[in-house]
C-alpha cells in the first residue's frame, strides 16, 4: 500500500486532483507557508525562492516540483544536501511564452504603449509622423536560445515573413541560421531572449553587446530578467540607440514602480506572466500529479534535475 504525500501548491489558486492531498499557499504569505511546511512532503513551486531555511522547516520534504522549467529560484545545493529531489517540466509553457514573445515584438514595433496612452487622452488621431510603426516581415529576428520556445517562435516568425537567426551554447553548423552571439546581435533588428539564468548568462546582454545591435533595434525578454543588464538597457533606450523593448521579466521581481524602464514610452511591460495561460496550467498539473504518484510508488521521476 502506498501513502500519497501531502502536496503544497505554493501559488494563489485552488486545485484538486483525485485521491491527492493538496493544500495551497499564496507566494506572498510567508506566515502561512511556515505553518504548512512541517507537514508537507512535496512542494509545487512557481517563483518565490525556496531556500535552505524553508527546507529545514519541512523535515518530511521529499520533492520540490518546479511548475515550469527554470530552477534558478530553488537552492539546488541545499536540496541535494538534504536528500530532496528536484524536478521541472521543460517545454510545458513553450507555446504560451512563444506567443507572448511575438506579442511583445509586435507591441514594440507598433508603439502600442504610446498609442494606447494617446487614445485614452483623446489625442490618438491624427497620429504624428514620428508614430509610424513597423512590420515583422522583412526584418531579421535574432533568438537567444535554440530550445523549444525558440523553435516555435522561429516557425511563426518565418511564416510572417521575417528572417530568423539564432544562437545557442552548442554550435549548429548544419543550420545556416545559427550564428555566434556577437554576429547575431550585429544582424538583428529584433533580439528575443530564450535562455536560462546561470552564472554564465547573467548580464549576457551588457552595455557592450547592446551597442552591437543596429540603431533602432528592439529587445524582447520573456526568459529571466538578469540576462540583461537593466542599467545598460535603460541607457540604450533613453539615448535612442534602441528603438524599444518588450519585457516580461526584470532584474528585481516584482519590479518597483520607480524602475526607470517603466517611465519610457518605447517599453512594453508585463509582470512575468508570459507562461500564464489556462492551457499551461493544465499541462503543468498533468506532470506534477504524475510525479507525485511516481514518488509515492518509488518510481523514477519525470524530468528530475537533482
Amino acid at each position: 500500500m502506498t501513502i500519497t504525500p501531502r502536496v503544497l501548491l505554493h501559488y494563489d489558486m485552488d486545485h484538486t486532483e483525485p485521491g491527492m492531498d493538496i493544500v495551497t499557499c499564496p507566494e506572498y504569505d510567508d506566515e502561512r507557508l511556515r505553518e504548512l511546511l512541517p507537514d508537507v512532503q512535496v512542494i509545487w513551486h512557481v517563483l518565490r525562492p525556496i531556500g535552505a531555511e524553508d527546507m529545514d522547516r519541512a523535515p518530511g520534504l521529499r520533492l520540490i516540483q518546479k511548475l515550469g522549467s527554470g530552477v534558478n529560484t530553488i537552492d539546488l545545493d541545499a536540496a541535494a544536501e538534504r536528500g530532496i529531489a528536484v524536478a521541472n517540466m521543460p517545454g510545458r509553457n513553450a507555446r504560451a511564452v512563444a506567443e507572448t514573445s511575438l506579442l511583445l515584438m509586435l507591441a514594440a514595433l507598433r508603439r502600442l504603449v504610446t498609442f494606447d496612452r494617446l487614445t485614452r487622452e483623446g489625442r490618438g488621431w491624427p497620429p504624428g509622423r514620428a508614430m509610424v510603426g513597423g512590420e515583422l516581415a522583412g526584418r531579421t529576428v535574432g533568438l537567444l536560445g535554440g530550445g523549444e520556445i525558440a523553435g516555435l517562435l522561429r516557425e511563426t516568425l518565418e511564416a510572417l515573413g521575417a528572417r530568423v537567426l539564432f544562437t545557442s551554447r552548442r554550435p549548429r553548423p548544419d543550420d545556416p541560421a545559427w550564428r555566434e552571439l556577437d554576429d547575431l546581435l550585429r544582424a538583428s533588428d529584433i533580439v528575443s531572449v530564450h535562455i536560462p539564468l546561470t552564472d554564465e548568462t547573467h548580464h549576457l546582454l551588457d552595455r557592450r553587446r547592446l551597442a552591437l545591435l543596429p540603431p533602432g533595434a528592439i529587445v524582447v525578454n520573456t526568459a529571466r530578467g538578469p540576462v540583461i543588464d537593466e542599467a545598460a538597457l535603460v541607457e540604450a533606450l533613453a539615448s535612442g540607440h534602441l528603438g524599444g523593448a518588450g519585457l516580461d521579466v526584470f532584474e528585481e521581481e516584482p519590479t518597483k514602480a520607480d524602475n526607470p524602464l517603466l517611465a519610457l514610452d518605447n517599453v512594453v511591460v508585463m509582470p512575468h506572466v508570459a507562461w500564464l495561460t489556462r492551457e499551461t496550467w493544465a499541462r503543468y498539473f498533468e506532470v506534477a500529479a504524475e510525479n507525485v504518484h511516481r514518488l509515492a510508488s518509488g518510481r523514477d521521476l519525470l524530468y528530475r534535475v537533482r
